[in-house]
């Protein structure tokens, strides 16, 4: 799942519970398929799945490269899963080399997973599979079926940087750039807030000092959906305002859970799932990156992971129903920043936030 891509898969299913004819039309990105003595290269970051729909039993191979320079954790290698319980098939020789367990959605609160996807509580709790004991390769009991190429293709992606031929001087570039201007802002939601980015393909001094700059405004309840830095670290200082923020890294355990407010500073390494909701009063803030063309990958809305993957995968990893994929797929339309539903205004009203801010 390439973030920010479309959806240019369009899978058709025969539905036996009664949701309305369009909830059958599934978009996704591109299935690929693979075969014995294929090579298949991912970019660093990059969430996948697999499945063998062939009729014999598929060995891979996994080389995992922690010294390129994409890495900017340690040395050691970390695996983060989306789904299932990872640590049910774990060896004792394996646990002591990786120290992975779980998915990440168990160390996000179910509350705000149900926030960020606008789906029930019942819902989210099932994306953390705490009940799960099938590991991280589940049996698929009627096969997935979804849109797929009809032969193997041959291609080669190849993604290099090029000089234009045009580069600027000493003498004649630029060395600043302002991201506060609302009017700038790379992304927009009328309820929700912006985010303005800078890198260096606006700004090119920032590609010798391999660092980028983000700042964003929450309006009050909204939320940038859970995302992970795919190639950087990142350093979060809050502006002004205040929110929630949570950190989960590769354990069951939020590496990070509390309150934040105007002055504070937090450290979100490379890969660790972040997510941000605004309090009563907004919350702004300013972040660096220590990559010049930084990206990230979102977990929830039009261009998240979880948008990109057929309901088929959905309904098999997380045990779920065909609909509650399907609204874990399209009940967010917005990009990264995320309105409030009337759903976490109500609870609100009911609850108050003092519950919520806790701080562990």
């Amino acid at each position: 799942m390439l973030p920010g891509c479309p959806e240019t898969y369009q899978s058709f299913q025969q539905s036996q519970e009664g949701r309305q004819a369009q909830r059958s039309r599934d978009q996704h990105q591109k299935v690929r398929q693979f075969r014995q003595g294929d090579i298949i290269a991912l970019p660093a970051g990059i969430a996948h799945w697999s499945y063998n729909n062939g009729n014999d039993q598929l060995v891979l191979m996994v080389v995992h490269d922690t010294s390129n320079d994409d890495n900017q954790l340690d040395q050691n290698l970390r695996r983060f899963f989306l789904a299932g319980n990872p640590q049910q098939q774990q060896s004792g020789s394996f646990r002591r080399q990786e120290h992975s367990a779980n998915n990440i959605f168990q160390g996000l609160d179910s509350r705000i997973l149900a926030e960020a996807f606008d789906v029930s509580t019942e819902t989210a709790r099932k994306l953390q599979n705490e009940n799960d004991r099938r590991g991280d390769i589940v049996r698929v009991k009627e096969g997935l079926q979804m849109t797929r190429p009809a032969s193997f293709e041959e291609e080669e992606e190849r993604s290099e940087r090029r000089d234009n031929g045009l580069e600027e001087t000493l003498c004649t570039m630029r060395f600043g750039e302002n991201i506060a201007d609302s009017e700038r802002a790379d992304i927009y939601t009328a309820r929700g807030g912006r985010i303005s980015t800078l890198n260096s393909h606006n700004l090119p001094i920032l590609r010798d000092l391999q660092l980028s700059a983000e700042r964003g405004f929450l309006y009050r309840n909204a939320m940038v959906s859970p995302h992970w830095n795919i190639n950087a670290h990142s350093i979060v200082y809050v502006i002004r305002g205040s929110g929630r923020v949570q950190i989960v890294g590769n354990s069951n355990r939020p590496a990070f859970d509390g309150e934040v407010r105007q002055g504070q500073l937090l450290i979100v390494p490379q890969n660790f799932v972040v997510v941000k909701q605004a309090g009563n009063q907004g919350l702004e803030w300013i972040s660096f990156k220590t990559n010049d063309v930084a990206k990230i990958s979102p977990l929830a809305g039009r261009t998240s992971v979880i948008r990109a993957m057929p309901e088929e995968v959905l309904m098999n990893a997380y045990q779920i129903s065909r609909d509650e994929a399907w609204r874990l797929k399209y009940n967010r339309q917005e990009v990264t920043v995320l309105s409030p539903t009337s759903s976490s205004r109500g609870q609100e009203q009911e609850q108050g936030r003092a519950s919520i801010w806790s701080i562990v």
